[in-house]
């Protein structure tokens, strides 16, 4: 696929701009705070519906005005797509395709396909088990846009099952429920409730549950492959998926039963502490390297190797599963990894993908990359041809 076109308006400090795309590598130069990664935001909005900078849709309005606009042509193999999104000050945002509203914002996804790669990133490996699902989330996405339904899905159920939680009032230890003086009638009743939502959130994140097993699986052989050739084979990378409930097998009944099981065990302390304590919510992806962890024992550099390998992992696989390459959104990285690591990442790039990369400066391109690419200097959200 090929971004070819992108309009923006009214988002972020961008007042009116549109973007011509002629080559398979695009360099934004500028400044900070001028405007370069807004301009990615603006691709990964189109690709995601989500900012990784903000869940607030009138973060994303310039000031002064109540309503953005992006707007793109983006090239597939079936042919050429417009895609829109306006985002609102005081209303709901709204999408189209080819000039068509879409009323469902599912049927959005899987349109444009990318892999962003930011300085953010490279807190994957030592940041919270927060960070890494919600990595693996957004993959998830990219490669099955019906996940994002069935993630929203579970949410929504666990913020249910929260809610009783907290309402509940018992002893504190001794799985009464109910408001104090209720009588049994109003422990039934709670228990009965929440056993209903025990069912939903089971079911719910079974299916969560098993996805993201299924794309560790797809994803760890080819980060093993990247990052042994960016390491020189002196390395062995393993991702295991560390689940919240027990995976023995790959089937949604086994672990239905073993989700159900665990919410048994951990009722009383769910009780105390008023929150669910058992489901994907409290996933986690481990990462070792040499059979050591790397989130514990790896150096800085070690991490930054592994980061990459992930990013190069999941450009592939989003090839091998939709058949085409994905964009990729490099904001800033650059600086923030070592010469070698630099020339491991564009000499796996040169033009199989479509980048956009955003830097400060251009010496980390050799003469090669900058006559083959095209060059946008930035500045206070304008645009100027360099090439």
């Amino acid at each position: 696929m090929f971004l070819k076109s992108l309009h923006l308006r009214q988002f972020r400090n961008y007042h009116d701009q549109v973007v011509e795309f002629d080559a398979a590598k695009t360099i934004l130069v500028g400044n900070n705070a001028q405007g370069k990664s807004n301009l990615l935001e603006a691709v990964e909005l189109l690709s995601t519906l989500r900012s990784h900078r903000t869940s607030r849709d009138r973060d994303l309005i310039r000031d002064g005005d109540t309503i953005a606009q992006i707007a793109a042509e983006l090239e597939r193999v079936t042919g050429t797509i417009d895609l829109a999104i306006s985002l609102r000050q005081n209303s709901r945002r709204t999408v189209a395709l080819n000039h068509q509203p879409v009323r469902r914002q599912l049927d959005f996804l899987g349109t444009l396909n990318t892999v962003q790669f930011s300085s953010l990133d490279l807190d994957l490996v030592r940041g919270g088990p927060e960070q890494r699902r919600h990595w693996l989330d957004s993959l998830l996405i990219q490669l099955e846009p019906v996940y994002a339904y069935i993630l929203q899905q579970y949410n929504q159920i666990l913020r249910q099952r929260n809610a009783l939680l907290r309402e509940g009032r018992g002893d504190g230890g001794g799985g009464r429920w109910g408001d104090e003086g209720g009588g049994a009638e109003a422990d039934s009743s709670s228990v009965n409730e929440l056993a209903l939502w025990d069912a939903q959130l089971v079911t719910a994140g079974t299916r969560v549950i098993r996805r993201r097993s299924r794309v560790v699986q797809r994803l760890a052989p080819l980060a093993r492959d990247w990052h042994q050739a960016i390491s020189g084979s002196s390395e062995v990378l393993e991702i295991r998926y560390a689940p919240n409930v027990p995976l023995e097998q790959d089937d949604p009944a086994v672990v239905q039963q073993a989700f159900l099981e665990k919410l048994q065990t951990r009722a009383i302390a769910e009780q105390q502490q008023r929150s669910t304590l058992v489901g994907p919510h409290r996933d986690d992806v481990e990462f070792t390297i040499n059979q050591t962890s790397a989130r514990q024992y790896g150096s800085q550099g070690q991490q930054r190797t592994l980061v990459l390998a992930l990013k190069l992992a999941e450009l592939k696989l989003i090839e091998e599963v939709i058949g085409e390459s994905p964009l990729l959104l490099l904001d800033d990285v650059l600086a923030e990894l070592d010469l070698d690591r630099q020339n491991q990442l564009l000499e796996a790039i040169q033009d199989r993908f479509q980048t956009l990369i955003t830097t400060t400066h251009l010496g980390s391109f050799d003469a090669q990359w900058l006559k083959s690419s095209q060059i946008f200097s930035v500045k206070a959200g304008h645009l100027f041809s360099s090439s």
